[in-house]
């Protein structure tokens, strides 16, 4: 990339031309965490009926929600009972499942998600170590 005449690099990253250097690797860590932060969860919940384990999974769900994302995800819930034909597009094997559509990548999870920190590994919001 050939530099501008009399443009300053200084100038050139706050016009957008330039990315500024990170000088460490844990600066790259926090930009990579920031932008995390803000990113927006699209989930789907796929329950059989009001019973039982479906409504476990739908509080574990939106408790997770809540206290990890608030204020930047959308969860839909989705009755196979109501919508049986649904199960089919999305390859569901088995209820409840959540699955994480946005951000990439997709991931799906099986059961009541009570156990909180393989559904937080999973959305990538925790270490994979406890």
């Amino acid at each position: 990339m050939t530099k501008k005449a009399g443009r300053s690099d200084r100038s050139r990253v706050e016009a957008g031309e330039l990315l500024p250097p990170h000088k460490t690797t844990s600066a790259f860590d926090e930009a990579i965490a920031r932008e995390r932060r803000r990113e927006k969860y699209i989930l789907r919940l796929y329950v059989a009926g009001p019973g039982a384990k479906s409504s476990r999974a739908l509080a574990n769900v939106r408790k997770i929600c809540e206290e990890h994302l608030a204020g930047r995800y959308e969860l839909e819930v989705i009755d196979l009972y109501k919508n049986p034909a649904l199960a089919k597009g999305e390859q569901i094997v088995a209820v409840p499942t959540l699955i994480k559509a946005l951000p990439q990548p997709l991931r799906k999870f099986i059961g009541d998600m009570s156990d909180v920190h393989r559904v937080l590994v999973g959305l990538d919001l925790r270490p994979t170590s406890p």
